[in-house]
């Protein structure tokens, strides 16, 4: 099985790990959740972290083929569009990389667009995005193979790819020491969740786990790889022995614990739209919502 190459990158300031991940013989890469910066205070965007995804491109050869979300994220917001625009323009002879989701998206757009009241407009049937993947959906970058595996339960829309030796999981697993993403947002379920990591630990024990978060618990530095044996093992939260009904029981108390994400409203209006912000207002600029008392 050929191994791809995986370049990780770091977001800080949202504990993202945004991944560009190549075919070593035809220079083929993918974008994996691209983060945005964002300051939710003042409401700046910015793309300095996308450009260094960018510069990796670069400086190796890359061509991209594809910008894939492996969710509609809560805590970051998605520069897909930026690269696929700026990839576009500097190489106009060839097609643009395509910006791809699982197809659960579909229910994802429809729940938020009754919680922020968007516009009657707004198409909840993922025509947002450039391509829907099906459960179990084949591609290739490159001449590696990519299979698709919905991993619901953290959201309704949750995927994750598996890049030849390579599995890039979302928040659905998080390193061992953090066990696994949050289940109370909307379209979240714990027991979906459960049964979404039951199906990535039938994956080789030595497939190569990439997380999309990580916040350095107990003082370590982030860290972005693991292993399917590593997590069966080691996960706090699901490791051999532990049983659906124990698993719900811990995330469920987890959960109330939790606060809300600093940027779950920015992130969440801008990702269910592939990354695009809201449309103008008539006075020219874009505004984002926070629903009262809501959550």
């Amino acid at each position: 099985m050929t191994r791809p190459v995986v370049h990780p990158h770091y977001h800080a300031d949202s504990g993202t790990w945004s991944y560009v991940v190549a075919d070593p013989q035809t220079r083929t890469s993918a974008i994996i959740d691209p983060a945005l910066d964002f300051d939710g205070k003042s409401g700046r965007s910015g793309t300095s972290f996308a450009k260094k995804l960018l510069d990796c491109v670069a400086s190796n050869g890359y061509r991209v083929q594809w910008i894939l979300e492996t969710h509609a994220h809560a805590d970051h917001l998605s520069a897909a569009p930026f690269l696929k625009n700026t990839l576009h323009k500097a190489d106009v002879s060839g097609p643009a990389p395509k910006i791809a989701i699982g197809q659960g998206i579909r229910d994802v757009q429809s729940t938020f667009k009754s919680i922020f009241n968007l516009e009657p407009d707004f198409a909840t049937d993922g025509s947002q995005f450039d391509h829907l993947f099906a459960d179990g959906e084949r591609f290739r970058i490159g001449e590696i193979d990519v299979d698709v595996i919905a991993t619901p339960g953290h959201t309704s829309d949750s995927v994750s790819y598996r890049i030849g030796d390579c599995v890039f999981v979302g928040d659905s697993l998080l390193m061992p020491d953090s066990g696994t993403a949050r289940c109370d947002f909307p379209g979240g379920d714990a027991a979906r969740l459960f049964a979404s990591i039951q199906r990535l630990y039938q994956l080789p024990e030595t497939t190569r786990v990439f997380v999309c978060h990580d916040y350095g618990p107990n003082g370590r530095e982030p860290r972005c790889e693991t292993s399917i044996g590593e997590q069966e093992d080691h996960n706090i939260h699901v490791r051999d022995g532990v049983s659906e009904h124990d698993y719900v029981a811990i995330r469920s108390t987890r959960d109330a614990t939790l606060p809300v994400p600093t940027l779950l409203f920015p992130a969440v209006q801008v990702n269910i739209r592939a990354g695009e912000l809201p449309p103008a207002e008539n006075n020219g600029t874009r505004f984002l919502k926070i629903p009262i008392d809501r959550f």
